[in-house]
């Protein structure tokens, strides 16, 4: 092979191979550019509906009230160990409020302020050297009357509708 042929052959490889870099770094350039901003906020959102699935059945009356029974408790010290946690929840998961919608934001709001409503109530209506179970037994006792109308399951519907939507 002679010189000419050689260098024309090793030219024609480096352009190709130019040409192929330029199309590979448009081609890349070109394809962020068409991502649709929604479908980078997904799964953003729903992990948001995951955490506020948590957050409801962690604050759920049932699951409160098994959690913050311990022996030994007065029902005053029961009632703000239960309010307590329904605020902790709440405050470590409000900035999820962002990537859901108002009505789920809102949904579980209403939880959190029906919930701790009925532990004040509950509370107040018992005598003041009840026990910390005196408390749960009467939590027990509204919720079994609240039946498939808790709250709570109404939430949870609402936010497993709301995710199902944004997995079609």
């Amino acid at each position: 092979m002679d010189t000419v042929t050689l260098s024309l052959i090793l030219s024609t490889v480096a352009i190709l191979l130019s040409m192929l870099t330029f199309y590979l770094l448009y081609a890349k350039q070109d394809t962020r550019k068409n991502i649709d901003p929604a479908y980078n906020t997904r799964p953003l959102q729903l992990q948001a509906y995951e955490r506020l699935v948590i957050l409801t059945e962690r604050i759920a009356l049932p699951n409160l009230v098994s959690r913050a029974n311990q022996p030994g408790l007065t029902a005053k010290e029961m009632q703000l160990l239960m309010l307590e946690s329904i605020k902790q929840e709440f405050e470590y998961n409000s900035s999820q409020q962002i990537y859901v919608s108002p009505v789920a934001w809102q949904a579980v709001n209403n939880l959190k302020e029906q919930n701790m409503l009925i532990i004040n109530q509950v509370a107040q209506t018992l005598p003041a050297d009840s026990r910390g179970y005196d408390l749960g037994k009467r939590i027990m006792e509204v919720i079994i009357a609240q039946d498939k109308k808790a709250l709570h399951n109404i939430v949870l519907e609402a936010m497993n509708y709301e995710a199902r939507k944004l997995m079609k």
